[in-house]
């Protein structure tokens, strides 16, 4: 501390460099290694609620583009709407409630042991990840639909159908294989802000994560440890745009060229 800002500067960065965090001023521990011990939970969350969101969002969105005006495109708006509009605290206490407190069929809260039963452990992640999972299905089946109907009028679909190729290879492997663009952004988007949105999350069902970590750091005032989280955060941002932009160039060869 009796050294000039810049300095103190960086040594930090010198320190970050090497995956060396400092230390609590709480506990004293290691922020490094509590923050390798509860990552991966965090990353799991995040993980399998993006590929629950994408996995059901995409087809229910491709369908209900497809069955304009009818019952299940309704269906499909009102969901889509009920899930942008709910927080995703409260419909976690929805979950709880329903299938914990009132049908007993899985945990309320917890994580499991990833490290000593990681297939016991998914009891635990289920919940969570519908909580936060619906939430981007409702957003990536929005905007799904609204991508494909403006696909479905362009007049190369209209040609590949005068061919006469079959509706699905129209569907699949021509409007759809255009409307990713759009839809791999709202992803990255999405992916970037589960990662804030487990925040939360993660304290409803008292569940190891980032997110816990970052609640107890604040409440405690925990400022060394606070300011760590916040750069791995940060980080994760940064590397999730990154792999966007890459799959960018692997989706429009166009891009890759520029």
């Amino acid at each position: 501390l009796n050294d000039p800002l810049p300095v103190q500067y960086a040594d930090y960065l010198g320190n970050l460099l090497r995956g060396d965090l400092g230390t609590s001023m709480i506990n004293g521990k290691s922020i490094s290694e509590q923050i390798a011990y509860v990552l991966p939970y965090t990353l799991q969350l995040t993980a399998s609620a993006v590929l629950f969101g994408t996995l059901l969002g995409v087809p229910l969105g491709v369908l209900t583009a497809l069955k304009r005006n009818s019952a299940a495109d309704y269906l499909g708006r009102v969901f889509s709407l009920a899930g942008l509009s709910i927080p995703a605290f409260y419909l976690a206490i929805l979950l709880i409630f329903t299938f914990s407190v009132r049908l007993g069929w899985l945990p309320a809260i917890g994580g499991g042991d990833l490290y000593g039963d990681p297939i016991g452990s998914l009891r635990y992640l289920v919940l969570p990840t519908l909580t936060l999972g619906l939430i981007m299905m409702a957003s990536v089946t929005r905007l799904t639909r609204s991508t494909m109907l403006n696909v479905l009028r362009e007049d190369y679909v209209r040609t590949a159908k005068a061919k006469g190729l079959s509706k699905w290879v129209v569907i699949f492997g021509h409007a759809l294989r255009s409307a990713w663009l759009p839809i791999v952004a709202l992803l990255g988007l999405w992916t970037a802000s589960l990662i804030g949105d487990s925040v939360l999350t993660e304290f409803v069902f008292s569940r190891p994560g980032l997110g816990k970590l970052l609640i107890g750091a604040i409440l405690q005032r925990d400022y060394s440890a606070l300011q760590s989280i916040m750069v791995i955060y940060a980080a994760f941002v940064v590397v999730v745009n990154l792999l966007t932009d890459l799959t960018y160039g692997f989706l429009d060869p166009r891009i890759k060229h520029n």
